[in-house]
């Protein structure tokens, strides 16, 4: 009677404690989805903050060639003109010197 009676405590126990491993194994794998979610949210995260990163950088590049850019044109401009005057000035003396010659 006695071994019968320790067997059943035995089956019990092992009863109990797969039981318990299950609700074990099930916390375990609930806590490793949340962290793999959490993981995950967090590259997102990282992922769009990288890339507003590059945007803000690549804005900022852009802006600076832009500048560099129209103040290239404002000094081209400005040698064109100094060269055009230089030009027109020297027409115009040709020109009066012809009508003075011409007279």
């Amino acid at each position: 009677m006695e071994l019968i009676k320790q067997i059943k405590e035995a089956e019990a126990q092992a009863k109990e404690t797969v039981e318990q491993a299950k609700k074990e194994a099930v916390k375990i794998a609930e806590q490793a989805r949340r962290q793999q979610s959490n993981m995950l949210a967090e590259a997102e995260n990282e992922r769009k903050q990288a890339i507003e990163a590059a945007q803000t950088q690549a804005e900022q590049e852009g802006s600076k060639e832009v500048e560099n850019l129209k103040q290239q044109s404002k000094e081209q401009t400005e040698q064109l003109r100094q060269k055009a005057k230089g030009i027109i000035d020297s027409c115009a003396q040709k020109v009066l010197k012809h009508l003075r010659e011409t007279q």
